[in-house]
């Protein structure tokens, strides 16, 4: 579907968010009344009322290891296209209020608990998902991706604003296709056996 970006996004941020109201140690800020949320803006827009956590999309590729896959055939003479398969890359960003006195230990701890969520559920599945990929049988993969200090410097300066502790997540394999495009196709010769001619 081509809403598959969205959705993972969604995904993710939502089931962040269900954690955190969860845990003892974030629950007061994260659950209503608290005024933190896992948000999919990027760090240099959460300012003002946006604090908590930043889940920022700041990179999609193509999956190479995927992309060969062939058309999987609908009818006889129908095919489907095979979906594109992204690698979607997410910064993960806590921001506390500045007028906090204890900003950076609440930043620490919002980071740990993302750490540990994704480390204990890398995989999210049926209930776990939501947005266009509720009620499907769609799998998010999640792993840590291990980026130097001057990758991440790369990507917060082009944000323009200044450095966080932060992580890098890559998510795997995102199918990008149209719900329903098919094309004609060479039909699917059957063999016929009659009078014990064989006919194509």
């Amino acid at each position: 579907m081509i809403t598959s970006i969205r959705a993972t996004s969604r995904s993710l941020a939502d089931y962040l968010q269900s954690q955190f109201e969860l845990d003892p140690d974030l629950a007061t800020q994260f659950h209503a009344p608290g005024t933190m949320h896992v948000y999919l803006n990027s760090p240099a827009e959460m300012s003002g009322a946006r604090t908590g956590l930043s889940v920022w999309l700041y990179r999609v590729v193509r999956d190479d290891l995927t992309l060969n896959r062939p058309p999987r055939r609908i009818t006889t003479e129908l095919i489907q296209p095979p979906p594109l398969p992204l690698r979607l890359h997410y910064l993960l960003s806590p921001i506390a209020g500045t007028g906090q006195d204890d900003s950076p230990e609440t930043e620490q701890v919002i980071l740990g608990k993302a750490l540990q969520v994704f480390n204990d559920h890398p995989t999210l599945a049926g209930a776990d998902l939501t947005d266009d990929f509720a009620g499907t049988d769609t799998t998010v993969t999640t792993r840590f991706e291990p980026l130097t200090i001057d990758e991440l410097a790369r990507v917060w300066d082009a944000l323009d604003t200044s450095y966080r502790t932060s992580v890098s997540v890559e998510v795997t394999v995102v199918e990008l296709s149209v719900d329903v495009t098919l094309v004609s196709g060479p039909p699917v010769r059957v063999p016929v056996l009659n009078s014990g001619v064989e006919v194509g």
